[in-house]
């Protein structure tokens, strides 16, 4: 879980506290099931303005398909990450682009369909949210997270406040490269994929937040 986000809107003086809650995978029915029922109260009681999952594991625990997302964003999920198990479910990849607020992995070839961020807003402040892919032990290949991440971070220039980054890696340590790569420059920086929350949520000298591992919800 990541707690808050702390931002500056533009260059005024003024600044807005906003809530942030980020969800590790999602794994099939049980962890559908188990969002569904607490988060809506979750963001009652936590006074949340935005809830960011991973959803690469939310159909039968390998991939998504449109029929499990929908619920999920009705649920009170903002946006849908996912992952190297993207195209797991048999159709997926003619669903996606129908669903606004579910993005794909970034540093995938241009030409696969599917957005590579999603742009949320909440009191005229706009968080941009994007995943890159490792490259250490993972088979789906991909461009390199850190020229993606230089990429992205241009392109939405301008049409974000600010940006939340997720990393869905195995290696810890390209993780935790990624985060300093990136410290000053995006709100936060996330890892995900392992499943196994890691117990080094911080925020790096140039306020950047980071956990190299969300976790899972399910069972």
């Amino acid at each position: 879980m990541f707690s808050a986000l702390d931002a500056q809107r533009g260059k005024s003086e003024r600044w807005l506290m906003l809530k942030l809650l980020f969800i590790g995978d999602i794994v099939g029915r049980p962890g559908r099931e188990m969002v569904a029922e607490r988060l809506p109260r979750l963001r009652d009681e936590l006074g949340l303005d935005w809830v960011i999952a991973n959803g690469e594991n939310a159909a039968g625990g390998s991939g998504l398909t449109a029929a499990t997302a929908r619920p999920l964003l009705e649920a009170g999920i903002d946006a849908i990450t996912l992952g190297d198990h993207l195209w797991d479910q048999k159709g997926f990849e003619a669903e996606i682009a129908q669903l606004e607020r579910v993005c794909r992995p970034a540093n995938l070839p241009a030409v696969c369909p599917g957005r590579d961020h999603v742009i949320i807003e909440k009191s005229g402040f706009r968080l941009a949210v994007f995943t890159v892919l490792g490259r250490q032990y993972l088979n789906l290949k991909a461009e390199c997270p850190f020229l993606a991440s230089d990429r992205m971070l241009a392109q939405l220039a301008g049409r974000a406040d600010a940006t939340l980054v997720e990393i869905h890696a195995e290696a810890t340590s390209e993780k935790q490269a990624l985060g300093w790569y990136l410290d000053g420059r995006a709100a936060a920086v996330i890892g995900t994929h392992t499943h196994v929350p890691t117990a080094d949520a911080g925020v790096l000298p140039k306020c950047t937040a980071f956990v190299c591992e969300a976790g899972m919800s399910g069972l």
